[in-house]
C-alpha cells in the first residue's frame, strides 16, 4: 500500500471528524468520553500530582555532561529492535524512541503524559483517547504527528508479536484531532489504555518504502533523548544527547538523561568484560555473583578510590533465573519427567560452588513480594480460583509445592533417589547398561542450549550434567553464538535453555507473551517453555479484570502456583539488591531509591557525571 494513500486516508478522516464536531458545536457526550487525566494507574490514583516539579527517583538540579561506558556479553547484527530477525542492542528503543506515556518507577503501574499531554478513558475502560502535546519533535525535526501514532500501531503489530496481542483487541484506531487519537477496545480492558500508551511512537515517513520487520544496520528515528553516534557492527554503540531534544524541560523528565555520551561495548563473555572493567575500558560493572562481590574487588582501582560499590535493594518480585524445559518436546511434555529433572539439580553444592552459598533460591515467578504464591499449600481464595481447572493441573498444585532442598553434596542421592522413581512412573526406565529408555528403547537424551561466554551458566549446567549421567541421562551442552542462539530460540529449536524472567509489582496482558497457548506454535513468543495451561490462561484474565489490589494479588497468587504446579522451569538463585561497581564520577540520589531498584529507568537515565 503507497504511504500516500495511507496519509490521503487518513487526512480525509480527520476532516470529516473535525466538520462533524463544528456541525454540533463541539460538544460532546461526557459519560461516553470519560474521564480527563495526567496520567493513569492499573489499580486506583497515580500518585504524582498535575504539577510535577520532578520524579521522586531523580536529582532535578543534576548537571549534564560527561559519559559512560556500559559493557553488555553478546554482539549486534541489527539497529532495528523492533524486528524478531537479526539481534539488535537493546539500548535502541530506550534512549532513542519515545512512548505516548511514560511510567514511574516508583509505582507499581502507573504511566503519565509524555509525548501525549492528557489520556482519556471511560469508567469500564471501553477505549482510550490520547492528545499529543503542541512541541513534540523527532531527531530530525520533524513533529510527531497522529499519522505517526496510527502508522506505528498497526506496523509494530505485523512486524513483531510482542505488539500483535494488543493490536487484536482494539475494535477500531482514528484522529478524533489534530492533536487527538483513540482506540475502541473490542471489550473493557482495564490495562490496555496503559500498555497502548506504552507503544513506540516512529516516523512514518521515515519507514516508507522499508520494511519494518526486516533486521538491517539503519536505525529507527525516534523523538528520545539521544541519537545514534557512531557504530562498529558487533563491537560498540554510542549515543550522545540531544541538545535540541523537545522533552529537556518536561517535569516528567526533569533530572533524567544527563549524560552527554552513553557507549555499550560488547564483549565475548562476563569473564573478559570484568577484566576490561578492572581496567578502566568500561565505567559500571553489574555484579551477578555475590563470593565475587565480597572478595574479588581489590584491585588497584578499587583501592585507589576510584571505583565504588553500590548496594541498590529493591522491592520488585525476584528475577526469574533458571533452565527453561521445553514442553512441546514429547520427551519433556510429562510434569513428571520435568520434576524429576529439578530433584536431579543439586541446587545447595551448585550455590556453593557458583557463590559461596550466600545467594537464596528463588521460589517462583513473583518471589520477594505480596504477589508470590507463598510457602504450604493454597490459600482458600487462591484455591477457589483454581479448583474450576484442576483436571488440567498436576494433582498436587492445591499443595506444598516448595523446591526440593538438598544435603549439600554434590551426590544428592536423596534427590537422584526422588528423580528415578518420576521417570519410572513417567515410562522411562533403567536399562540393564543404566541407560534410561523408554518402552522402544531409545534414551533420554538432553540438549542443553547455551550462548557461547556464558561462562557462569556453563559452570551450573557443567555440574548439573554430571548428575544427570548418574541418573542414566544423557545430557550434552550445545553453545552456539547470538546469531544461532536468538534463531533457535525463536524456532524453540531446544530442549533446555537458560530463561531470565523479571516480573513487576503489576503484571498484565504481558503474561500472555509469556504463557499464552498461541505462544506453543508462534515463533517468536517469550513462552520459551511451551506452557499450554487453561488454568494459566484463567488465571491471567482474572487478573487483568481484577479492579480492587486484593482480587489482584490471589489472582497472580493463582497463576503463580499454576506455573510452578506445571514444573516448566529449574528455578536458580535471585537476589534482592543489585550490586553495581562503578566509577566514582557518576552519581546517583542514594536517598530516593525507586521501589523497583536498579531495573528499567534507572541506569543510566537518573545517573550524572561528577567530579
Amino acid at each position: 500500500m503507497m504511504q500516500t494513500d495511507f496519509f490521503r486516508r487518513r487526512l480525509c478522516g480527520l476532516g470529516l471528524v473535525i466538520a462533524l464536531m463544528a456541525a454540533v458545536g463541539g460538544a460532546t457526550d461526557s459519560a461516553a468520553q470519560g474521564t480527563t487525566s495526567h496520567g493513569i494507574a492499573m489499580h486506583g490514583n497515580p500518585a504524582l500530582p498535575p504539577d510535577l516539579v520532578a520524579q521522586p527517583q531523580v536529582n532535578p538540579d543534576a548537571p549534564k555532561g560527561g559519559r559512560i561506558i556500559l559493557g553488555e556479553v553478546g554482539g549486534f547484527d541489527s539497529l532495528n529492535p523492533f524486528s524478531t530477525l537479526g539481534r539488535a542492542p537493546g539500548w535502541v528503543a530506550p534512549l532513542t524512541v519515545e512512548t505516548l506515556m511514560g511510567r514511574a518507577w516508583d509505582e507499581p503501574f502507573t504511566v503519565y503524559g509524555l509525548l501525549a499531554e492528557s489520556v482519556t478513558t471511560d469508567d469500564a475502560r471501553s477505549h482510550v483517547e490520547f492528545t499529543l502535546r503542541e512541541n513534540t519533535r523527532f531527531a530530525n525535526g520533524d513533529p510527531v504527528t497522529v499519522d505517526d501514532v496510527l502508522w506505528s500501531f498497526d506496523a509494530l503489530a505485523a512486524a513483531h508479536p510482542r505488539y500483535a496481542a494488543a493490536h487484536a483487541k482494539v475494535a477500531r484506531a482514528y484522529a478524533t484531532g489534530p492533536r487527538s487519537v483513540r482506540f475502541d477496545f473490542t471489550a473493557p480492558d482495564r490495562e490496555l489504555p496503559l500498555i497502548l500508551g506504552l507503544r513506540p511512537v516512529l516516523s512514518a515517513l521515515d519507514w516508507q518504502g522499508r520494511d519494518l520487520a526486516a533486521s538491517g544496520m539503519a536505525a529507527p528515528l525516534g523523538s528520545g533523548p539521544y541519537r545514534i553516534a557512531a557504530v562498529d557492527p558487533g563491537r560498540s554503540i554510542t549515543f550522545q544527547r540531544r541538545a535540541d531534544w523537545w522533552a529537556a524541560d518536561l517535569p516528567l523528565m526533569r533530572g533524567m538523561h544527563n549524560l552527554d555520551e552513553v557507549k555499550v561495548e560488547y564483549f565475548a563473555d562476563g569473564a573478559v568484560m570484568f577484566e576490561a572493567f578492572k581496567a578502566g575500558e568500561i565505567m559500571v560493572f553489574r555484579e551477578g555473583q555475590a563470593a565475587r562481590w565480597q572478595s574479588g574487588y581489590d584491585f588497584a582501582r578499587v583501592t585507589r578510590g576510584d571505583v565504588v560499590k553500590s548496594e541498590i535493594p529493591h522491592g520488585r518480585p525476584a528475577m526469574m533465573t533458571g533452565l527453561a524445559m521445553n514442553g512441546r518436546r514429547a520427551k519433556l511434555a510429562d510434569w513428571r519427567v520435568r520434576q524429576a529433572l529439578i530433584d536431579s539439580f543439586g541446587f545447595e553444592f551448585v550455590n556453593a560452588t557458583i557463590n559461596g552459598g550466600t545467594e537464596p533460591r528463588v521460589q517462583s515467578w513473583f518471589h520477594n513480594s505480596d504477589l508470590a504464591m507463598g510457602a504450604g499449600p493454597a490459600a482458600p481464595e487462591v484455591r477457589a480460583l483454581l479448583a474450576p481447572y484442576a483436571d488440567s493441573l498436576p494433582p498436587d498444585a492445591l499443595e506444598d509445592l516448595s523446591l526440593p532442598v538438598s544435603d549439600g553434596s554434590e551426590a544428592n542421592r536423596a534427590g537422584l533417589r526422588r528423580a528415578g522413581r518420576w521417570l519410572d512412573e513417567a515410562g522411562w526406565a533403567v536399562a540393564a547398561d543404566g541407560r534410561r529408555v523408554n518402552a522402544a528403547g531409545e534414551q533420554l537424551a538432553l540438549d542443553i542450549l547455551l550462548p557461547i561466554g556464558g561462562a557462569e551458566m556453563r559452570a551450573v549446567v557443567t555440574i548439573w550434567t554430571r548428575a544427570l549421567e548418574r541418573l542414566g541421562v544423557q545430557a550434552r551442552i550445545v553453545a552456539v553464538d547470538d546469531a544461532q542462539m536468538n534463531a533457535r530460540l525463536r524456532d524453540y529449536d531446544f530442549d533446555i535453555t537458560p530463561i531470565v524472567r523479571a516480573n513487576s509489582l503489576s503484571p498484565g496482558y504481558e503474561q500472555f507473551l509469556y504463557w499464552g497457548r498461541d505462544g506453543v506454535t508462534v515463533p517468536g513468543t517469550r513462552n520459551i517453555a511451551g506452557v499450554d495451561s487453561p488454568a494459566v490462561e484463567a488465571m491471567i484474565n482474572a487478573m487483568l479484570e481484577a479492579r480492587e489490589p486484593a482480587d489482584f494479588a490471589r489472582a497472580v497468587q493463582a497463576l503463580d502456583r499454576a506455573l510452578m504446579a506445571g514444573r516448566h522451569v529449574i528455578p536458580l538463585w535471585f537476589s534482592d539488591r543489585s550490586r553495581l561497581a562503578h566509577d566514582r564520577r557518576l552519581r546517583f540520589a542514594a536517598d530516593r531509591l525507586p521501589v523497583y531498584g536498579d531495573a528499567a529507568g534507572f541506569l543510566p537515565d537518573v545517573w550524572w557525571w561528577q567530579d
